[in-house]
């Protein structure tokens, strides 16, 4: 069986020229520019029964933002994957448009322009992450830097008052951010440089317990205790949602590097008892739990549907093709109608058509993320591809799990397409980081003679 380096190597070989794709990109993009633009007016005739007086403007901005990626992209990274600043771009354009259609129902409580803005931000840093990382491989010698900075990122919550049960919000005076959003690349960057210089060694020495062949504790003990510190500060901040990213991001990475699937085994039994510790010891993450368990039961004790029934009612009332943009009712789920759960918007809206497709967005978003680092040839670049590749599908995976209730509410932001600057701008930081090494992994390689 051929590595993923001759396969590389083979798909590069002199002769066979690689095309940069740029005008499928540019076509692509163009192409998602006009599905958001399209939404947004469906939302305003649907509603009002007229096309939205901003519409031009709307579609204007988004045209901006995604023409100023594609020509950096074109300029600077003419060899990345055709497809990633595409997903983006839909992703976060049919998040802009549920966003505002839900502040028509809300009113006084606009967040579609804020929204807008932090995507503005977003691009910015994503424009700014393509010029100034020329090589992903410098980001190693920052690795140490980075998981400090992480660390800090994640504490400076508790020093602030909760903000819906959870310290995992920065809030001053009207401004307000999560810096756990920032926290897991640079974990992720940690992860990859450490696990591509320990993979031998954890893959193949220690000692053997039973079935299974332990790493010896100086080699893995650095990597767990930086894991420790890190989900440690996460149960105090009764954050359950990030603490299973950043597990399951240690769990895949530590997987992919050492091949062993006895690691998946291991790190499944310890999530499950770290997360049942944590439901029984914290009231929040405990009433999620019983909300898990039995989302009706609000009703029948009188108090009324939960955000957990409400989505489900919203997901039953969407049908396979939907109530159209504007016509649905998942405004009635409450504060996290915009966050948590805007999914249920996109399903009661969309239907189970629309919602299938915007899970095939992510799954190709990620899918390529995968493919970038399979052909990467050093190991470092391919443990981190992957690594933020799995840090959106793991994302995606528990906040979809939580609101179709197949696992306990975490509160976390659906990526690209829920409110969250935070989020936003780390999403697009991600994509960044992505485009640059693809571009690496599809240059051709240099002829030898």
């Amino acid at each position: 069986m051929a590595t993923p380096s001759a396969v590389t190597r083979s798909a590069a070989a002199p002769g066979r020229p690689v095309r940069p794709r740029r005008t499928t990109e540019l076509v692509l993009v163009l192409a998602a520019v006009l599905a958001a633009v399209y939404g947004y007016v469906e939302v305003g005739a649907d509603l009002d029964g007229a096309v939205p007086a901003d519409a031009v403007e709307y579609g204007a901005a988004l045209g901006g933002l995604a023409l100023a990626a594609h020509l950096t992209v074109r300029r600077w990274a003419g060899y990345a994957d055709p497809l990633l600043l595409p997903i983006a771009v839909l992703l976060n354009g049919i998040g802009l448009v549920a966003i505002h259609r839900l502040d028509r129902a809300t009113p006084g409580r606009e967040a579609a322009s804020t929204q807008l803005l932090w995507s503005s931000l977003g691009v910015a840093l994503f424009i700014a992450a393509v010029l100034l990382v020329r090589d992903h491989r410098r980001l190693r010698r920052y690795a140490y830097l980075g998981a400090l900075g992480a660390l800090v990122l994640l504490v400076l919550p508790i020093f602030f008052p909760p903000v819906y049960g959870s310290r995992i919000w920065i809030v001053i005076g009207p401004l307000s951010f999560q810096p756990g959003e920032f926290a897991k690349v640079l974990l992720a960057v940690f992860f990859a440089a450490y696990l591509a210089v320990h993979r031998d060694a954890l893959a193949l020495t220690g000692r053997r317990v039973w079935r299974w062949q332990l790493p010896r504790g100086r080699v893995l003990g650095p990597v767990l205790l930086i894991w420790a510190a890190f989900v440690g500060v996460l149960v105090l901040e009764t954050d359950l949602g990030t603490s299973l990213l950043y597990f399951g991001l240690f769990v895949v990475m530590l997987y992919v590097a050492t091949a062993r699937t006895g690691w998946i085994a291991i790190g499944l039994g310890l999530a499950a008892v770290g997360a049942v510790t944590v439901g029984w010891l914290s009231p929040h993450v405990h009433s999620r739990v019983v909300d898990w368990l039995d989302p009706l039961g609000s009703i029948a004790a009188g108090r009324g549907a939960n955000q957990i029934a409400q989505s489900l009612f919203a997901f039953a009332w969407g049908g396979e093709l939907g109530t159209g943009l504007g016509n649905g009712h998942s405004v009635l789920i409450g504060f996290a109608a915009k966050s948590d759960f805007i999914l249920a918007t996109l399903g009661e809206e969309l239907g189970l058509t629309g919602l299938i497709a915007v899970f095939l967005l992510y799954a190709l978003l990620v899918s390529r993320g995968f493919r970038t680092g399979i052909a990467l040839r050093d190991p470092f670049g391919r443990l981190l591809a992957i690594g933020l590749a799995a840090i959106v599908g793991l994302q995606v995976f528990v906040v979809a799990g939580g609101v179709l209730a197949l696992i306990p509410l975490t509160g976390m932001t659906l990526p690209f397409v829920a409110q969250g600057g935070s989020s936003v701008v780390t999403n697009w930081i991600i994509v960044a980081l992505l485009v640059r090494m693809s571009d690496e992994a599809g240059r051709p390689a240099p002829e030898v003679g």
